[in-house]
């Protein structure tokens, strides 16, 4: 089930799966109930990190995911594999946590043989956290700043060791009624996690310790100026929340779950070019 049913299928890394595409609006609960025909499982993944014009954290994380379980009751379809975010919490101040817990809150209440994952931040080829460091760095030479501090930590968890995770809940009944929490082998700091994504595009900078007051203005000029920031101040108000699983799952259903290195993290990391990065900026 696609937004986009046309660019989903220009896009390369998706030619030639053995799928058929459905077009669908989780804002839109009439698209959802054509897309549920014939289905035995739902894995729901629509989730937005950016808040754009019509695409709230309420309407697409929170309302979206309501929309999804009911279209799914309706459709009879039992199984429902729902990607949620760790940390995530209706009753927290950040309105993205609480989004996610709303929809935490609307799986758990259904009657659905849910199962609802909660991973670390991903990694992996287009990711909206580490790859956002290389964009900005492809924009701001020289220097670079050292966002947040020590206590701002990270579980990197790689996205198709969660994809792994998806398949073996599909097909473990054991699974059914738990949330189960998802992070990588490594906990790394902010700092950490930028030096390596910039050290897997090959990309040299001075690194910069700024003082949260300058990095909340900056981002907030970003907000101002850009019609696709790649961080908004809602995020940003994120690493006051530590990042880091209290009971690993993945082990379960990876033997070896990968780390983010920069070894790892340049198959993808050294495609960046600066010309897309500024497109993707001021696309509206």
């Amino acid at each position: 089930m696609v937004y986009h049913r046309e660019r989903a299928e220009r896009e390369r890394r998706l030619a030639g799966l053995p799928v058929e595409w459905v077009e669908a609006d989780v804002t839109r609960p009439d698209s959802l109930s054509p897309a549920m025909v014939g289905a035995q499982a739902v894995v729901h993944t629509v989730a937005v990190a950016i808040e754009k014009e019509r695409a709230s954290y309420e309407a697409i994380n929170a309302e979206g995911t309501r929309h999804v379980v009911e279209a799914a009751q309706a459709a009879g379809v039992r199984r429902f594999v729902h990607l949620s975010q760790l940390g995530a919490d209706a009753a927290l101040p950040y309105r993205f946590l609480a989004s996610k817990g709303r929809g935490e809150a609307y799986v758990r209440a259904a009657a659905l043989d849910w199962t609802i994952l909660r991973p670390s931040v991903f990694w992996g080829q287009e990711d909206e956290f580490a790859n956002t460091f290389i964009r900005l760095a492809l924009v701001t030479p020289v220097v670079f700043p050292i966002v947040g501090d020590s206590r701002a930590r990270f579980q990197p968890v790689w996205v198709e060791d969660v994809a792994v995770a998806v398949q073996s809940c599909l097909r473990d009944g054991a699974t059914v009624g738990k949330s189960l929490e998802l992070g990588g082998p490594e906990v790394l700091t902010l700092e950490e996690i930028e030096r390596r994504a910039l050290r897997a595009a090959g990309l040299r900078r001075v690194f910069v310790r700024a003082p949260m007051s300058l990095i909340r203005l900056a981002v907030a000029l970003m907000e101002a100026l850009l019609p696709n920031p790649p961080v908004t101040r809602s995020l940003l108000e994120l690493l006051a929340v530590p990042n880091v699983v209290a009971a690993n799952d993945l082990p379960a259903f990876v033997a070896q779950p990968r780390a983010f290195t920069p070894e790892a993290a340049a198959e993808y990391a050294r495609g960046f070019r600066v010309g897309d990065t500024l497109q993707a900026l001021f696309r509206r």
